[in-house]
Order: structure tokens, then C-alpha cells, then sequence
């Protein structure tokens, strides 16, 4: 008999393991959407000099993101669609109290200027990243994404997608508080 005749039943078989398996953690709770970061646990990577959109003689260190509290690093864009839908809840979030600092990622400084501008300014500081070298460090697949670093300037998580109600309260905010509740930022 040929064995040709067989390799695609062995084709099959092997498809069919691997959907079984994907099912199998899919079920167990294994997000399939979310993108693992390298960098979670990690401090934030700021390697290269990264500048203020609004005064480039400012320059930021890494100790930016070491302020003994909770923030949020949001990666934004003027090009880019869902992040107007979620710049409004950002708004509504700095308002609440929320430490947020964008970093504006492969955009005209003008256009971004233009946007914070018109729209409201969330952000504590804005980092301008025409290059997209800051992104690239943290492993930005595109905007928008957000992080949530903890008060020692440590990666605890990364959501690629909007910041909206659903996802502040069910992932972000739980994280969020998680990390203010903590003796050594409590102790600062």
C-alpha cells in the first residue's frame, strides 16, 4: 500500500490535536486575544532619551515612572481610530485621580498637540516617540496599548486594545488598586 495515501489523515490528526488543545485552555480560562509582554515584571524599559511632546528641551529618566503610586503608560496616536474612542474615558479616569502618562507613538507632534488640545489632555506627561524606539523597547504592536506600572516603575500588565468602563473595572482598576495597596508604595 502507498504510504502517500496516509499523510493527510496524519495532517488531520495533528490539526485536529492542536484545536483540542487550544479548546482545552481556551476553556481552562487562557485568553487567546491577549498578547503576552515579555517585559511584564520588568522595570520599563526607557533606554533611549525620550522628550516632551509639548517642549523638547525636557527630557525624561526612568524615574519618571517611579513615582510611589500606581500609573497607567498609554500608548496613543492621532491615526488612530480606537484611540479617539478611548480618549474620552481616559479623560473621565485623570479626573477621577488616575496617574496616566501617553506616550505618542509614531505621530506629527502638531497634529498630537492639536488633538490634546481639542479633545482634553489626560496625561500627566506626554512622551513624544515620532520613531516609535520607545514602542519598539516596550514591544508595541500598535496603539493603542496600556500598561500598568506599578509605584517602583515595574511592567504588572499590558492590554492591546482601548481602555473603556469594561475593561478598567475588570482588569486595569483591579490591578490598579492591587498595586497602591502595597507596603512600599504605601510607605512613600
Amino acid at each position: 500500500m502507498n504510504k502517500k495515501l496516509y499523510l493527510p489523515l496524519i495532517i488531520f490528526g495533528l490539526f485536529v490535536v492542536v484545536a483540542m488543545v487550544a479548546l482545552i485552555r481556551n476553556a481552562q480560562g487562557d485568553d487567546p486575544k491577549a498578547l503576552e509582554s515579555a517585559l511584564v515584571g520588568k522595570e520599563v524599559p526607557l533606554t533611549t532619551t525620550a522628550v516632551d511632546l509639548f517642549d523638547p528641551q525636557k527630557q525624561y529618566q526612568v524615574s519618571l515612572f517611579k513615582q510611589g503610586k500606581p500609573l497607567l503608560l498609554n500608548v496613543w496616536a492621532t491615526w488612530c481610530p480606537t484611540c479617539y474612542a478611548e480618549h474620552e474615558y481616559l479623560n473621565q479616569l485623570a479626573k477621577q485621580g488616575i496617574t496616566i502618562i501617553g506616550i505618542n507613538y509614531k505621530d506629527d507632534p502638531e497634529k498630537a498637540k492639536k488633538w490634546l488640545s481639542d479633545l482634553g489632555n489626560p496625561y500627566q506627561e506626554v512622551i513624544d516617540d515620532q520613531k516609535g524606539s520607545f514602542g519598539l523597547d516596550l514591544g508595541v504592536y500598535g496603539a493603542p496599548e496600556t500598561f500598568v506600572i506599578d509605584c517602583r516603575g515595574i511592567i504588572r500588565y499590558r492590554h492591546a486594545g482601548d481602555v473603556n468602563q469594561q475593561v478598567w473595572q475588570e482588569k486595569l482598576q483591579p490591578l490598579y488598586q492591587k498595586y497602591a495597596a502595597e507596603e512600599v508604595c504605601s510607605a512613600k
